[in-house]
Parts: C-alpha cells; sequence; structure tokens
C-alpha cells in the first residue's frame, strides 16, 4: 500500500483532469479538497486489490449532475437551505455504513476526473480508508450505466445519496443502472445539480475482476507527463500524447462555444477554426458533461468511447467544460478508448449510437 505526497496526487488529478475529456467535475474543487485534508493531518493511501481481503467491502463514492455554473435565479432558489456542516460526502458514506451495518474498507473512484477523483480521494483520506488503484469508466463518462460495473453486471443497489442540505435516502433496489442513473440525477435537478452518491458497494474479491485495474496509476503517469513537460518548457500535449498512446487531433482557435443545463446534465458545442497544418480546416466537438462526438468539416471524425482531450494553450490547461473561450488557442489530442468499451456490449452502452449518433465507432489511435 503506498501512501502518496501532495505532488504523486496533483499528478493524479491533472492526469484525470485530461482523461476527464473536458467533464469529471472541477479540478480547483478537487485541488482544494485534497488540501484540506492534507490541512487536517489526513493521510492517503493508494491500494491494490491484491493487497486487500477479499471478503473487505468497496464504495464508490461520487458526485452526480451538471458541471456547468448555476444561474442567480437557481441561487435563488436554494437560498432558503442550510448546508451541511460536515462534508455531504462523508455523511453519505456513514449513511451507506448504517445500512450495511458495517464498515466500508476502502473506497474506488467512479472516473477519472480531477473533481470525481479528488472526491473519492478525500473520502477515503478523511475517513481512514485506502483508495483503490482501479476504476470503473477509464475516463469520466456522463451517466451512472456508463461504467464496467453495468457491463460486468454488479447490482448498483444499495446506493445511498445525499445533497448538500443533509437529505438523503437509500435506493435498496433498481430495475438496472440506467433507471439508478434517471432517479438520482432527478434528484440532482433539485438539489443545486449536484448530489453525494454511493453505489456498487461489493466486495473486493467481485469489484476486482469489474473495474479497469490500474487506472489511478495511469492517470498519474499521463499528470506526470503533463507537469514534466510543462516544467522544462516543452510541448505538453505531445508528451501527453506520447504518455497515452495517443494522437494529435486538432490545433487552432475556439470561435464557438455554447452551452445549456438541461435535465442534469451539461450540453454544449465548441467550435475550432484550424491553424498551422490544420488551416482552412474545422473541428466541432459536442459534449454531454463529457467530450463525446467530434466532426472534421462536417464529417464524424472521433467519437466516443474514444477520449476527446481538449488543452487550452492560453492557460497551459486540460480545458473542461463548458469553460471553452471564443478566441482561445486549443490543442486537441485523442487517446485511445480502454479495451472494455471497445467490446460489443461496451460500444452498445457507450458508443456513438448511444448518444443517438448512426455512426459506427472507428478508433482513431
Amino acid at each position: 500500500m503506498r501512501t502518496l505526497t501532495r505532488e504523486n496526487l496533483l499528478d493524479i488529478l491533472y492526469g484525470c483532469a485530461i482523461l476527464g475529456t473536458g467533464g469529471g467535475g472541477s479540478l480547483d474543487e478537487g485541488i482544494r479538497m485534497i488540501d484540506e485534508a492534507f490541512a487536517a493531518g489526513k493521510t492517503f493511501r493508494l491500494a491494490s486489490f491484491d493487497e486487500m481481503d477479499p471478503e473487505a467491502v468497496i464504495g464508490t463514492p461520487y458526485a452526480c449532475g451538471a458541471i456547468s455554473p448555476l444561474t442567480e435565479e437557481e441561487q435563488r432558489k436554494y437560498a432558503r437551505l442550510k448546508e451541511t456542516e460536515e462534508s455531504f460526502y462523508i455523511l453519505n458514506m456513514r449513511q451507506m455504513e448504517r445500512f450495511l451495518g458495517r464498515e466500508v474498507s476502502a473506497v474506488i473512484s467512479t472516473e477519472l476526473g480531477g473533481g470525481n477523483t479528488a472526491t473519492a480521494f478525500y473520502v477515503g483520506a478523511m475517513t481512514g480508508r485506502p483508495i483503490m488503484d482501479g476504476d470503473p469508466a477509464g475516463r469520466s463518462v456522463p451517466a451512472l450505466q456508463h461504467s464496467t460495473y453495468f457491463l460486468q453486471g454488479v447490482p448498483m443497489c444499495p446506493m445511498s445519496v445525499m445533497n448538500e442540505f443533509g437529505e438523503g435516502a437509500v435506493f435498496t433496489n433498481v430495475f438496472d443502472d440506467e433507471r439508478g442513473e434517471d432517479l438520482v440525477r432527478a434528484l440532482a435537478v433539485v438539489s443545486r445539480n449536484t448530489i453525494a452518491v454511493m453505489d456498487h458497494v461489493n466486495t473486493a474479491a467481485v469489484l476486482k475482476d469489474a473495474v479497469i485495474t490500474g487506472a489511478i496509476s495511469y492517470a498519474e503517469a499521463v499528470g506526470k507527463a503533463f507537469r514534466q513537460a510543462k516544467a522544462a518548457g516543452g510541448d505538453f500535449v505531445k508528451a501527453v500524447t506520447e504518455t497515452g498512446e495517443g494522437k494529435l487531433m486538432f490545433e487552432g482557435t475556439v470561435t464557438e462555444s455554447g452551452y445549456e443545463t438541461r435535465d442534469g446534465y451539461t450540453f454544449g458545442d465548441t467550435v475550432i477554426q484550424g491553424s498551422g497544418a490544420y488551416e482552412g480546416h474545422s473541428l466541432h466537438i459536442w459534449y454531454q458533461n463529457e467530450n463525446i462526438i467530434s466532426w472534421l468539416d462536417g464529417a464524424y471524425f472521433v467519437t466516443v468511447p474514444d477520449l476527446i482531450c481538449v488543452f487550452d494553450l492560453d492557460e497551459n490547461m486540460p480545458q473542461l467544460n463548458p469553460y471553452a473561450r471564443v478566441g482561445e488557442k486549443v490543442a486537441v489530442t485523442a487517446l485511445p478508448a480502454p479495451v472494455e468499451w471497445t467490446t460489443p456490449r461496451g460500444l452498445e452502452v457507450f458508443g456513438p449510437k448511444s448518444f443517438g449518433h448512426d455512426v459506427d465507432y472507428k478508433p482513431y489511435c
């Protein structure tokens, strides 16, 4: 079991922000949570499944909701409600443990994202539990059913939810993960677009074969390549692309950027006009929290499950949705999808057709 330094954690979170393909929660908030735990004297430990008792119970804590900021009207709607003094993620975990009648021994990230991976680390550190070196997505994903848990038939329930106002519930049964997504998303919509979730609580023996093992270490390698290249004044996009065994997609300037918050998601479009080798060409990216589909000069280009990763070359940072700015210089790279998503079942759940686009997935990398 490995104890992580702040630099290790920053590498992980920056790597997760890159692999988050625009989604996965706020990187700034993720770093704040990590620093809060360090300030409280907490320790972050990363564990492999081989180090866990096969019967140890592992939970998956995360936030579900839209990633766009609240409007003034929405802020007024919640003004009379009081936020919990203690983290609602921690309260949600305790609610799950009360329901189970036993301790959750470790936690695992639900997706690779600067916010949601940090949430799992925060919950683990604040409660003295390790986080597992694995992940059921290998990237960030929009919906609860977009997980290898769903592919492997691991039951979602019991599923504990709690909002920032301390209003909580435990679902003892849902028809399937898609139905679980509908129920949790509906609660997020009336909870300031954010709700804490802990689901797929099961033993290490079960989850070991249902997740992408080593996913956190992969994110750390990507983040480390990003950090070291930046520090050396080098080409961090190239460093990330090579580390992730991906391929550069596009470079240019953002000419259009717009979004809407609907049904608990952030939907948006980013249009980039090419520069350099891409002069005269246009790239259009559509996202549902995460970057999902792209078109090059109006023709389908890179799609899920491949990762479409945008970098802000003005700020030298991963570009998170929905914050691309008109006039911003960007580079776009594609990283290969985890193999689990390229199977017939994986593409049925998380391919372009699952988002209503009648096009076959073609690996770009």
